[in-house]
């Protein structure tokens, strides 16, 4: 009888670590998604009024980063948000991109300036990307 109870003591506590670990999650504002995230903002940088050329391949290597570039849109400006599993804000962060790049996004010039889908935005870095995003970067 004892072997049954501690058999269902230890049930009752799997069970409840895995409700109170899915409840945190599920209350996590840091949280985007919780199975992956597939979306595709664009990135357009000008200097002095002249469009930059985003390179493609940005991310992709020896290993496949989930923020990256591809050759057939990279003239686009086409930005890949491809991640599986659980995806939190600081993975979709615009850093995050230039991190990829290996580029400081201040390094462009000064007086920089950014909009995203034609609104003033100042979160720079630690802009959240999401899917159809039009963000712009301007600098003197």
């Amino acid at each position: 009888m004892k072997t049954i109870l501690s058999i269902g003591a230890v049930v009752a506590l799997l069970i409840g670590g895995v409700w109170w670990t899915n409840s945190l999650a599920k209350s996590d504002p840091d949280v985007l998604a919780r199975n992956g995230m597939h979306s595709h903002p664009t990135l357009a940088i000008y200097v002095k009024g002249e469009k930059q050329e985003i390179p493609a391949n940005i991310g992709i290597g020896a290993t496949h980063s989930p923020m990256h570039t591809h050759t057939e849109d990279a003239a686009q400006g086409v930005v890949h948000l491809e991640f599986s599993g659980m995806v939190r804000t600081e993975d979709a962060m615009l850093g995050e991109f230039f991190k990829n790049w290996g580029k400081d996004m201040r390094s462009f010039g000064s007086n920089m300036r950014m909009t995203v889908n034609g609104v003033e935005n100042t979160e720079y870095e630690r802009y959240i990307m999401r899917d159809k995003d039009v963000i712009e970067l301007h600098y003197e």
